[in-house]
């Protein structure tokens, strides 16, 4: 059957004639728009349905921010069309997997993997198109006005160029409410106004320069034109086969400022021609250790300098930061450069444990994960990797169990250097989106992982000791994070732990198994004692309540029954639980409205009308939020019941004052 075009052929019109059902229009008659806006949907959908199913994740990075940009684009386009709900009667349901079941029917005889993978797409475009809901209806309303601004602005001066919307509040709209600037765009060519994305592109590389300074990254920037950066070369790394070597220091920096001598006491940035010390970068931090000058004539010690951090900076060049501890440091001075090989051991070992981690995560939640950003530290492993959902107990055990054993199968690394080409060939890992040369360097461990990778391993599997997951987490829509501890890293950990669980049994007078099962008993037995004690002090509220009833006071032709009392240090729910008392013991109508101070500069307000009362057209929230004001607060609720509170218990006195006053002037106006 022939079609006039890709988008009528039986590969996309079914997924076409699925959003026309939801949207309630016709295909057919649909006018040249709304076509387009169903090509739209069915050509997108097709797409992210299968780069979810190959494990591409909605993400703000690399392929992840192409299957998002996607989604978006088609909860707007749905959005437009008129989409409300599942079409099964749920107005607030999600729709993406309802058109994404289509999707999957039509990929059965071309990809099976598709279908297999059914539960986790619909739960994924589920719960990426909420959240993007969200984000629309907030975002919505101020483009909104902000376009109206932009129209009216040009209309008022009669200019005969098209309205434009500022690059400043397009960047508001992105960075303080998360709207996608590509979303921005569209809606604005929608109402005929362009948006400034020049002015845009500089709020966003400004945002980026802060928050580059905030992270105290090295700059040589010094000038390009200054002999410094004209005469620096590559840094040679020495760091893979020894930790300590002769250097000559080539340049070194004050504030940014190139210095030829540096005196003890100072903090200096110090470049030398070669290093055993590892620049920061995959992840892994710089190295820490010092550098030893010697006096050439009588070959006494004349400078020490400490390194804290070392980074990389235009290019290759290592940047070593540290301080003079003894004597001073020159330019062209030779040093003996020696790394702390404790700590380099430490990140040696949180290096290789890190991939091991996403070669187990792999192996047990899935091979579509991959990673997302790492840190290797001294003291600990993060790894972040793309995934829908928090990992179970179970999961988390068994890539413990994995990675342990592989550590136990005492295996020796291999590191090759080889082409990129032939790397990716072997099956290594490579970060997308990371920029890598024609050569690259490969880490293996033999039959469990092969990653490119630029930074310090351990020689054998053995020398991790043991692995320990300390937490799993969600960092963002789509992104978890691991952090864990190995080596002597882990045997600290657990030397803590054990030692926190000896003091448990020792206080409880147990054995270790037995903790969770006691715990449990006694977390159980404080909740039921709190709940006898909230029992008993709302009883106590309730007696009070009954012994101030033969207060009230009447206001009106209609004798309406008015309580207004400071019930002296009742918390908020015993409060509550005193003002329904009244309200329901007086007659109808009645208003009652009590205060307390809870504790130190705290204020309880809360206000209850009859049914009555609120008949009149007396309302409780608007009314209690007025008095709290008083008190330095706020708050509100239903007609007939409603919650304030303070920060001002020195005003209390007054503003009960004033809801007396103002009760007796409301009812006697709404009864004459």
């Amino acid at each position: 059957l022939q079609v006039p075009n890709n988008y009528e052929t039986d590969l996309i019109f079914p997924i076409i004639e699925k959003t026309s059902k939801l949207a309630l229009v016709s295909y057919a008659e649909a006018d040249d728009v709304t076509k387009t806006s169903l090509k739209i949907i069915g050509d997108h959908m097709r797409a992210v349905v299968f780069l979810i199913s190959d494990g591409v994740y909605p993400s703000n990075i690399g392929r992840g921010y192409v299957v998002r940009r996607l989604i978006r684009r088609v909860v707007r386009t749905g959005r437009l069309l008129g989409i409300k709900g599942d079409g099964n009667g749920n107005p607030e349901a999600p729709f993406l997997p309802i058109l994404a079941e289509a999707v999957i029917e039509l990929s059965t005889h071309i990809d099976p993997e598709v279908k297999a993978s059914k539960a986790r797409i619909l739960e994924e475009l589920r719960r990426e198109e909420l959240q993007f809901v969200q984000t629309l209806e907030r975002g919505e309303k101020l483009l909104d006005q902000l376009l109206d601004n932009a129209l009216s602005v040009t209309h008022d001066k009669g200019d005969a160029d098209k309205p434009c919307l500022s690059g400043k509040d397009a960047f508001l709209l992105y960075d303080t409410f998360g709207f996608p600037v590509e979303i921005t765009i569209e809606v604005a060519e929608e109402r005929g106004v362009s948006v400034d994305m020049v002015e845009f592109n500089i709020e966003m590389e400004n945002q980026r320069r802060q928050s580059q300074a905030a992270h105290n990254v090295v700059k040589l920037s010094v000038g390009s034109e200054t002999e410094l950066t004209r005469t620096l070369h590559d840094t040679q790394f020495l760091g893979y086969v020894t930790l300590s070597a002769s250097a000559v220091v080539k340049g070194m920096l004050v504030d940014g400022n190139p210095v030829t001598q540096v005196s003890e006491g100072n903090d200096v940035e110090i470049l030398l021609d070669r290093t055993p010390f590892y620049a920061e970068s995959g992840g892994q931090i710089g190295d820490n250790g010092f550098l030893y000058g010697l006096q050439s004539e009588e070959g006494k010690l004349k400078t020490i300098v400490e390194i804290k951090d070392v980074k990389k900076s235009l290019g290759s060049i290592f940047v070593h930061k540290g301080t003079v501890r003894e004597g001073r440091i020159e330019v062209g001075a030779e040093v003996d450069a020696a790394v702390d090989a404790n700590l380099r051991q430490r990140a040696k070992v949180h290096h290789t444990a890190t991939h091991l981690l996403q070669s187990a995560l792999k192996r047990v939640i899935g091979q579509e994960t991959s990673q997302a950003g790492s840190l290797v530290a001294f003291d600990r492993l993060r790894f972040d990797f793309n995934f829908h959902r928090p990992l179970s107990e179970h999961e988390i055990v068994e890539v413990e169990m994995l990675i342990n054993r592989w550590i136990g199968d005492a295996t020796n690394l291999q590191t090759k250097v080889m082409a990129l080409s032939a790397a990716k060939e072997a099956g290594a890992i490579a970060m997308f989106g990371e920029k890598y040369g024609e050569q690259v360097r490969v880490v293996e461990v033999p039959g469990v992982s092969m990653e490119l990778c630029g930074g310090t391993h351990v020689m054998n599997t053995c020398e991790i000791h043991g692995f320990k997951i300390i937490s799993e987490q969600g960092i963002a829509s789509g992104i978890r994070r691991i952090e864990a501890v190995a080596g002597e890293a882990f045997i600290e950990y657990m030397t803590a732990q054990d030692y926190h669980m000896r003091n448990l049994c020792s206080l409880l007078k147990l054995k270790s198994e037995d903790v969770t099962q006691r715990v449990e008993s006694m977390l159980e037995e404080l909740r039921m004692s709190r709940n006898e004690v909230s029992a008993l002090r709302a009883e106590v509220a309730t007696l009070k309540a009954s012994n101030i009833a033969s207060k009230a006071f009447y206001v009106g032709k209609s004798n309406i029954s008015v309580v207004v009392e400071n019930m002296g240090e009742m918390d908020a729910d015993e409060l509550k639980s005193a003002a329904e008392y009244l309200v329901d013991s007086l007659e109808d109508p009645a208003a009652v409205v009590l205060g307390s101070q809870p504790g130190e500069g705290k204020v309880s307000l809360v206000a209850a009308f009859s049914p009555g009362l609120v008949n009149l057209g007396i309302h409780a929230g608007k009314f209690v939020g007025g008095i709290a004001k008083i008190c330095g607060g706020g708050g509100g609720g239903r007609p007939n019941f409603a919650q304030a509170g303070g920060r001002k218990p020195e005003n209390l006195a007054d503003a009960l004052e004033k809801a007396r006053i103002e009760l007796e002037q409301a009812i006697s106006e709404k009864t004459v």
